[in-house]
């Protein structure tokens, strides 16, 4: 582009109007970017506050991502071991917010949402019988990062069930 707001192109100069560039030869209409723009962000954004993740969800999955294959240790909270809770304390201290030690404390101090409602960065409990036993963090596409059980190592994975519950961390 020149000093006068024209660039060179392989056919010659072409002069750029008050309204913006060129559409296939023709210039672009002037409310175009504007409503571009607008669509773009009704798409993007949350339909309501309850579908927004915690603030401490985004910094807690990417906790819980740069821990990928460490090792399931029963009882371990990290940084280099942990079992499924361990995993979710640590992401979400690290992030900011404390979380009490087992799944079902963490389930019971936490706000419960809908399937509808999950966002990354929400936790994912799996419960059997009258208890939680089981708990990772929501990535988004209906998988969790989680430290699933021994012998195995933090990893994302598929949710398995329709019976998981969910609650976000505010």
């Amino acid at each position: 582009m020149n000093a006068k707001g024209s660039r060179l192109t392989n056919s010659g100069v072409e002069r750029q109007g008050p309204y913006g560039g060129r559409i296939a030869g023709r210039r672009a209409p002037q409310g175009c970017a504007f409503f571009l723009i607008v669509a773009v962000a009704t798409v993007s954004v949350p339909a309501t506050p309850a579908h927004a993740a915690s603030p401490y969800g985004a910094r807690a999955v990417a906790v819980a991502a740069s821990k990928e294959g460490a090792p399931y240790v029963y009882g371990a909270t990290g940084p280099r071991q942990f079992d499924c809770s361990g995993l979710t304390l640590y992401a979400f201290r690290k992030a900011g917010r404390k979380l009490p030690r087992t799944a079902d404390q963490q389930y019971d101090s936490t706000q419960h949402i809908s399937r509808r409602q999950r966002a990354p960065g929400d936790l994912v409990f799996f419960p059997k019988g009258a208890t939680m036993s089981h708990v990772g963090i929501y990535a988004g596409h209906n998988k969790i990062w989680h430290a699933p059980k021994p012998g195995t190592r933090v990893r994302l994975e598929r949710i398995w069930t329709s019976k998981a519950r969910y609650s976000r961390a505010n």
